[in-house]
């Protein structure tokens, strides 16, 4: 069994500390980064509220999938009806983000469509996916 060692464990969490944004530690830099990301046209509260859900809600959907894929979860209509009712929570919190950025769905299809299509001009193409040029994000 493994002992604790507490000044290794100390020495990481202090580290860490070492290594964290001021607007992390710091409560009014926090809010002047809220301030600045308002300044620059972006609705932080409604950012937030957008990012925090979609890693829950895809969490959620993650969930049933994996209980689909390895443990025999059964694929019926009222798991196609859960995995569905996650998508729309998934898209509640895109139209948070689509607000909090003053921005559309039509914007993000767009932008996402000439991302894919600069990228696989042709198509899918692994190869292409393993090894995208400087800049693609």
């Amino acid at each position: 069994h493994m002992r604790k060692r507490p000044s290794v464990l100390n020495d990481y969490t202090n580290f860490v500390d070492t290594v964290t944004s001021d607007a992390t530690k710091n409560s009014i830099d926090f809010k002047d980064a809220l301030d600045i990301m308002e300044e620059n046209g972006i609705e932080p509260q409604r950012l937030i509220t957008a990012s925090i859900g979609l890693s829950g809600e895809v969490g959620e959907f993650n969930d049933i999938v994996k209980k689909l894929l390895f443990q025999g979860k059964e694929i019926d209509d009222d798991t196609k009806k859960h995995l569905k009712s996650e998508l729309g929570d998934i898209c509640w919190y895109m139209a948070q983000a689509l607000i909090a950025l003053d921005s559309s769905w039509e914007e993000i299809f767009d932008i996402n469509i000439g991302k894919l299509s600069e990228r696989y001009p042709g198509g899918f193409d692994a190869l292409k996916s393993a090894s995208r040029k400087v800049g693609d994000i």
